[in-house]
């Protein structure tokens, strides 16, 4: 027999453990056969791994394409062209677009969109606000990923629902089996030491970060896990930034609340020194914290297991949106977030380098746990036989510094991590079977990728 693809001389890892100089074979865009090198089929193109690490494709569970509405941040082209480049093989889309994703006819939109110029697989979210309540059947008919509540205020101005409101979003969204996910930030807290810091005229980039306390994401997420005890929903906390929020998520895991979680790469790598030091180039929402919380987002998230997944809230702005020209101007004129579907996998391979976490580790959490959080797995996250065949070769020994942020592939390409070195970096990208990207070479074709049909369990 003879397939489409084989990739042979990796080392393959999975959280069950890693096997040496094996590989995997694809027909028709899913794996047919995983095991030795020698024992692959034959096939009409071989990509030689050359001992480098082969594991199931990343999977970004929150990334901001700004599709439809506000593409001259990013679009969907452009924030997928940088997955491929950045080792990711599917990305779930964030709703508070212009117009919010809210009603079935925007999700809608929001897909046909990214079919038409997707490189990698996708997904969305909808977003739920005191005015759409009734339309949550319809979102999950239209299929939605999973849902979303902005709790705090971010970029884009989602009004957040009443704690009445969330409670009965939650009763409806448990009869469809999805979960519910939080941008958990205790609005009241936010809003008030914001307005008085500019009362005091305190506008250096840090007070935007100490303007959000570490108290206003902990609270929202013991009140929501209370939510969920009470009406049994799936919930999930976004960018969990500190370590006491972890521990509020553990707490809830421990109640045997169904409580998900993720952090992103530059919470674990900066502590808030960076806003001394790079200023608004690295304000994002919630804030990087302090070198006591970090630590304990390390232990309670990363060692004792309240995180579940990685993600990177990949959010792109302009240069004059962040203020790159006056990078430590009056912060309240700045906007929050930045790109980092490029930097996430060397990021945790740099981790995994400095002994912080196993390559098993890193994989459950960048692969195989957001496809199940999200109800995508096995077809995502995985390598069982007849599956999607979605694969992310990495070199775990490539040494390099992100010189110029301008080499990314994002349209908008602000990020704390230029000047930043690394140990890791994906060289090939599979999706689906077809190579998308290759040591450098953007390969597949824009509209390339299509969307994930969620499995739920109702």
């Amino acid at each position: 027999m003879t397939v489409d693809l084989v990739v042979k001389h990796s080392t393959i890892v999975t959280p069950t453990g890693r096997v040496e100089d094996a590989g995997v074979a694809v027909e028709d865009g899913s794996i047919v056969a995983v095991g030795d090198s020698d024992a692959l089929p034959e096939a009409d193109r071989v990509i030689d791994a050359d001992g480098n690490v082969l594991v199931p494709g990343i999977v970004d569970c929150h990334i901001h394409n700004r599709e439809p509405g506000l593409e001259y941040k990013e679009d969907w082209e452009s924030a997928t062209r940088s997955a491929a480049a950045g080792g990711v093989t599917t990305v779930v889309g964030m709703p508070n677009t212009d117009p919010i994703i809210d009603r079935p006819e925007r999700l809608e939109l929001k897909y046909e969109r990214a079919e038409a110029s997707a490189h990698v697989d996708f997904q969305s979210y909808a977003v739920i606000t005191s005015e759409n309540l009734d339309r949550i059947p319809a979102l999950d008919e239209a299929g939605a990923l999973g849902y979303k509540i902005f709790l705090g205020s971010t970029v884009g101005d989602v009004p957040p629902p009443s704690d009445g409101e969330v409670v009965e979003a939650m009763k409806r969204i448990a009869e469809t089996g999805k979960r519910l996910g939080f941008h958990e930030e205790n609005d009241e807290i936010i809003d008030y030491y914001e307005r008085r810091f500019k009362a005091e005229g305190k506008s250096d980039p840090i007070h935007h970060s100490h303007s959000r306390p570490v108290v206003a994401e902990r609270e929202a997420i013991e009140r929501t896990i209370t939510f969920a005890a009470e009406t049994g929903a799936k919930i999930h906390m976004f960018h969990v930034s500190s370590g006491a929020g972890a521990e509020a998520v553990a707490r809830g895991k421990d109640r045997g609340v169904d409580v998900t979680a993720e952090t992103t790469p530059h919470y674990l790598w900066f502590t808030e020194d960076v806003m001394r030091e790079k200023g608004n180039i690295a304000r994002v929402q919630p804030p990087i914290r302090d070198a006591d919380e970090r630590q304990k987002l390390w232990e309670t998230g990363l060692d004792e297991g309240a995180i579940d997944c990685i993600a990177t809230d990949h959010a792109p702005h302009t240069d004059e949106e962040k203020m790159v020209d006056d990078p430590f101007g009056n912060t309240w004129d700045a906007i929050s977030g930045f790109v980092g579907l490029e930097t996430e996998v060397p990021a945790m391979l740099t981790f995994v380098d400095e002994g912080r976490l196993s390559l098993e580790e890193w994989v459950r959490r960048h692969s195989t746990r957001p496809a199940q959080v999200w109800g995508m797995y096995p077809k995502k996250g995985s390598l069982q036989i007849g599956t999607d065949a979605d694969i992310t070769i990495v070199d775990p020994d490539r040494e390099w510094t992100l010189e110029d942020r301008q080499t990314l592939r994002s349209k908008s390409r602000v990020t704390p991590f230029e000047g930043e070195s690394f140990t890791g970096k994906a060289v090939s990208t599979i999706v689906r079977g077809e190579v998308v990207y290759d040591d450098g070479a953007l390969l597949g074709e824009s509209g390339h990728g299509t969307r994930v049909e969620p499995v739920t369990e109702s």
